[in-house]
């Protein structure tokens, strides 16, 4: 057992992220109380007490770094990095220094990062840079939600249902009366979509009838005329009919995701998924048949069973493929996931085959023409590393990017949409959540509507 006490730090949270990186829940004790006062923590394996007089917290989680570094022989390439938003740190750093190299040099030594993390954010930032536009505070990005898939995978945390036994008619009444309501209040204030994004769950896992009926009421109700892109996922390639794309693309849409996750067909049963390789094939095919769709593939590094050359030959396949964007997931066991029920500890076993999963796939993309446009991390991501997306250059996604910058408003309908309504002149962000469950979402659709009465369009 290993004892904490954070002394005169006054930021718990972050402390016990930095703590987390290097131990699982269960094996440390958070100490209220200094220890030198009380004798607790005595008897302990390791107590870990921050010094007196040190209240900075990066000063403090570097002190625990170096201290469980040198006890557990671990160092994170993440060094003392426990957000989301890495990128959005380095366009920080890079408006008080102006100054790449000064950046790279408070990444390493400050943030005691990895040199390939610290290069691989500065080669993401730069990309950025060529892509972000001025801010126009009349731009918005839109989120619509589409909580069902026809199987619920072993790893997920999403609030997501199966779509056969679920309420699909009134949800999307439901949800229509959202898309109507934020509509006609973005067209009083003469805001319009920069970007559509409709998630999941599973879009396309609706029937035909309901996909449609939510992307008539989105042109009926929002101007697209200068969106710049509208992405629906179709990520269960099972789920994908040529007349689904066909509506997809005459609604505007050009861009979707094909998410195998895996080309192993045992691995696919193992998580959940009621798809086999040949399904992804056939997904592709009739993509490219039924329209010019801008593709995202998604994977993910770390699945149960998998080994490197596992990862690797899923990878080349999918490149095999040529979809204009690759996202390389790292498995996040969340406590809502199966797989945590099942193994607590599965983050901390698989970090170093994790490691040489993405490293080989960077390699492998670089070579294939991709380059990593944005990237994002999450609590209890095994071996603590994260998602990039990459893409060949021109087709990166603009709402990806910025959802991750948080330099825009984004308004997120359907259960578990949460939006986030930005104040440029305090550089502030204020979040206005819809409730999760997608049947307490229908019982309380109108409390939804006022909250984005009060919280956005007020």
């Amino acid at each position: 057992m290993y004892n904490f006490y954070f002394n005169e730090i006054s930021n718990h949270y972050e402390m016990m992220e930095m703590v987390r990186v290097f131990l699982p829940i269960g094996t440390y004790k958070i100490l209220n109380e200094d220890p030198w006062v009380t004798g607790e923590g005595t008897w302990a394996d390791l107590l870990v007490r921050i010094p007196d007089g040190m209240k900075d917290r990066n000063q403090g989680k570097r002190y625990l770094y170096e201290y469980l570094s040198e006890y557990t022989g671990i160092k994170p390439d993440w060094g003392i990095l426990t957000g989301v938003r890495p990128v959005k740190l380095v366009g920080e750093l890079f408006l008080q220094t102006r100054s790449q190299e000064q950046v790279k040099e408070i990444l390493l030594k400050e943030y005691l990062l990895s040199e390939k993390k610290a290069n691989l954010l500065l080669e993401i930032w730069r990309t950025q840079q060529e892509i972000l536009d001025d801010e126009n505070e009349k731009e918005v990005g839109l989120y619509i939600g589409i909580p069902f898939c026809p199987t619920r995978c072993v790893y997920c945390s999403f609030p997501s249902y199966p779509i056969l036994s679920a309420n699909v008619t009134d949800y999307l009444g439901a949800l229509k009366k959202e898309i109507a309501y934020v509509g006609m209040e973005m067209a009083r204030r003469n805001w319009y979509p920069e970007s559509l994004y409709i998630g999941g769950g599973t879009p396309t896992a609706l029937d035909e009838k309901g996909l449609k009926e939510i992307l008539d009421q989105v042109n009926d109700y929002f101007d697209l005329t200068k969106a710049k892109e509208y992405t629906v996922e179709a990520g269960r390639p099972d789920t994908i009919t040529p007349t689904k794309l066909n509506l997809i693309r005459s609604s505007g849409g050009g861009r979707i995701s094909i998410n195998p996750q895996s080309m192993n067909e045992e691995t696919l049963k193992r998580i959940g998924r009621a798809h086999k390789p040949e399904d992804i094939l056939r997904g592709f095919q009739i993509a490219r048949e039924e329209g010019q769709f801008i593709i995202n593939a998604d994977l993910i590094a770390g699945l149960p069973g998998e080994d490197t050359e596992d990862f690797a030959e899923s990878l080349s396949s999918i490149i095999r493929l040529k979809p204009e964007n690759i996202t390389v997931h790292t498995l996040a066991v969340k406590r809502a996931s199966r797989l945590k029920e099942m193994d607590r500890d599965y983050s901390y076993h698989q970090g170093k085959a994790v490691r040489a999963m993405l490293n080989n796939g960077s390699a492998l993309l670089t070579e294939a023409g991709y380059r990593p446009y944005y990237l994002y991390r999450q609590k209890q991501m095994t071996g603590n590393f994260e998602n990039v997306g990459y893409a060949l250059p021109g087709t990166e996604s603009l709402y990806n990017i910025k959802i991750m910058e948080e330099n825009q408003t984004i308004i997120a309908m359907g259960a578990g949409g949460i939006s986030k309504v930005w104040y440029p002149k305090e550089n502030r962000l204020e979040r206005v959540p819809n409730v999760s469950n997608y049947e307490i979402y229908i019982e309380r659709i109108d409390e939804m509507l006022e909250r984005k009465r009060k919280g956005i369009f007020q």
